[in-house]
């Protein structure tokens, strides 16, 4: 596997797929596609970028050039009607014991430059390191954004968890505190075995429900519980709640100084202004 890695790194897919290298190491890179996946899928894929590259890049020529390179053409081939045809060389040549025309003698032949290798392998691996690169940062990006959903669902797993913690403080320190009185809040002759507490601090005017020791039929989505305290003989509303199968924890209610008895009726959702009578399930004198 290092042996195919190493000879994927060395550039020769690249000049392979741009037609850039002898017959001899054409064979030997087709032989080894033939006997590695991951040598046919490399080539497959520089094939895709360039293709891609060559698209990005293509230049669409001007109507004018493009009539230049035409018209250009076209003189080149009337230019060639001009030339000598081969059955004319062949009858000068019997003619003139074997020798070429004169004309011939000026047409020198000029040496192949030899291509140099160095500079065609150096931009095949350079190529093959902008594909890895680009490869390589791609995976990373991924491997990020992973790293960082997982970081923000721990913040908000440990975000949760404090919340929790001071609220269970809180729980702690409210039947702990002297300053709360514990009034215990028995059924109606309309729902006997119903009962819940409540928690209430008359210098600190707080009011907490223990919704984890209530008992109170669960309310439907169009009703809602509502939580009186009588005050100077008037009933006030100290908010609603829902009674559910997994309710738990201290619920907050609303604010008051002084209070003769406290009860909970069942009202429509969201509460009304005055308590229907003939729905409460709870109350306690102080």
């Amino acid at each position: 596997m290092e042996d195919v890695k190493a000879y994927i790194e060395t550039g020769i897919l690249e000049l392979y797929v741009l037609g850039d290298i002898s017959q001899s190491e054409k064979s030997q890179v087709e032989e080894m596609a033939s006997k590695h996946p991951e040598i046919k899928a490399e080539i497959a894929a520089i094939e895709r970028s360039l293709e891609a590259y060559a698209a990005a890049a293509a230049v669409e020529p001007s109507a004018h050039l493009r009539d230049r390179v035409l018209n250009s053409l076209l003189t080149t081939f009337a230019d060639d009607s001009k030339f000598p045809s081969r059955e004319f060389l062949e009858s000068d040549i019997d003619d003139e014991d074997d020798e070429l025309p004169a004309e011939r003698d000026n047409v020198v032949a000029l040496p192949t430059a030899k291509a140099n290798s160095f500079y065609k392998y150096a931009f095949a691996a350079c190529l093959a390191a902008l594909i890895a690169s680009c490869v390589a940062l791609y995976e990373m990006n991924n491997k990020l954004n992973d790293t960082y959903g997982q970081l923000a669902s721990l913040e908000s797993r440990n975000h949760s968890f404090a919340n929790r913690v001071n609220y269970l403080n809180n729980e702690i320190d409210i039947f702990h505190d002297p300053a709360y009185k514990l009034i215990k809040l028995q059924g109606t002759p309309h729902s006997p075995a119903s009962g819940m507490t409540v928690a209430w601090s008359p210098q600190k005017q707080n009011v907490w429900i223990d919704m984890q020791a209530m008992k109170l039929a669960a309310n439907d989505q169009d009703h809602s519980y509502q939580l009186w305290a009588i005050v100077g003989g008037k009933p006030v509303s100290l908010g609603v709640f829902d009674a559910k199968p997994d309710s738990a924890g201290m619920l907050p209610m609303s604010s008051v100084a002084n209070a003769a008895m406290f009860a909970v009726t069942l009202e429509k959702r969201g509460g009304v202004p005055s308590p229907t009578m003939s729905n409460m399930v709870v109350a306690a004198a102080i």
